[in-house]
């Protein structure tokens, strides 16, 4: 008899065929996956094609990313406390407008590496333009997570361009009830603010975000952003205002961490001084990294080691326990 072995079957290419579809189709669905916006409809755990990260949802806005896929994200829904509470250092990473999941699971491995549990937060362009229904619904979440979850070897922000108005916000509620919220305020260690966008270049920088490609829509989405902030400003800019207000002030006395370019039309360097000079009035520690060209919320990708250096230098002059010491004196990963 003749042995017919799939290769040389007169089906055998057909159904090779077949199965390279499938497994194209396969990849493009991690991908896919790989890409989704944190804020969208819910999946309560997924494991990235990058590494071996695990993103598990506390709610719709307040993510968990860590590298053991058995942990789960257990929480009392009304309180958001974890039922295992975090043993390591936390760092909350507010995130840019429309931040792809593939680029903040970078951030979050930088950090777990160094021995940090990570949660990332987020808003979209509607709740953005309407505080009062969504940016401040999300910052109450946010307060009430860092209030009701201990974080006893402490906590780090590394907010990004619009990440600080989203903890003006955040500000705001705190300030309404300082006395109850206090602790979330001496639980927060130091801050880094990469590319933050202060209230005056929200119309440049949502525009961008949205269109990073495509002048011509993001020109008509500029004009559009100057009327909503002229035609709604007691249900928007009033918002917006306030929330500036409260990020210059700052509540926090923690040392910060600016990171700004002389080229990002949204997080400019004079907007950034004004908080810097603001703060150290305070009483602040800060620390003012400003490149002669890189882009908005990209210093990471442009200059990555110097990136980690100075961030790693930053994180060592906060003493936190618990967190791998010799690895932050590396310059490099």
């Amino acid at each position: 008899g003749v042995r017919r072995f799939g290769a040389f079957h007169p089906g055998g290419q057909q159904k090779r065929q077949q199965q390279q579809q499938q497994q194209k189709q396969h990849r493009s669905e991690s991908i896919a996956l790989a890409e989704r916006n944190l804020c969208a409809p819910k999946v309560h755990t997924m494991v990235t094609p990058v590494r071996t990260l695990v993103v598990q949802e506390i709610n719709r806005c307040i993510q968990m990313i860590t590298d053991k896929p058995n942990r789960g994200a257990v929480k009392d829904p009304q309180t958001l406390r974890l039922k295992e509470q975090p043993e390591k250092p936390v760092v909350l990473i507010i995130s840019w407008l429309n931040a792809r999941q593939k680029h903040l699971l970078k951030y979050a491995e930088l950090y777990v590496d160094q021995g940090f549990d990570v949660f990332v937060t987020q808003i979209t362009p509607w709740q953005l333009l309407w505080p009062v229904k969504g940016t401040q619904l999300v910052a109450a979440d946010i307060v009430k997570f860092l209030k009701n979850n201990d974080f006893k070897n402490g906590l780090i922000l590394h907010g990004f361009s619009v990440g600080g108005y989203l903890w003006g916000e955040c500000l705001v509620h705190i300030a309404r009830d300082l006395p109850n919220y206090q602790v979330v305020l001496d639980r927060v260690k130091g801050q880094i603010w990469d590319s933050a966008a202060d209230i005056t270049e929200i119309s440049v920088g949502v525009p961008t975000a949205l269109f990073p490609k495509n002048p011509t829509l993001q020109n008509a989405l500029r004009k559009y952003m100057l009327y909503h902030m002229k035609a709604f400003h007691e249900p928007a800019t009033s918002h917006y205002i306030r929330s500036s207000q409260m990020f210059h002030t700052n509540l926090l006395r923690c040392p910060a961490l600016f990171l700004v370019s002389k080229t990002d039309p949204v997080g400019t360097v004079e907007a950034n001084t004004r908080v810097k000079d603001s703060w150290e009035q305070s009483g602040v520690k800060t620390t003012f990294h400003c490149w002669d060209r890189s882009p908005h919320v990209g210093h990471f990708r442009k200059h990555r080691d110097e990136y980690i250096d100075v961030l790693f230098h930053h994180l060592r002059q906060l003493n936190l326990p618990a967190i791998k010491q010799d690895a932050l004196l590396r310059a490099k990963l």
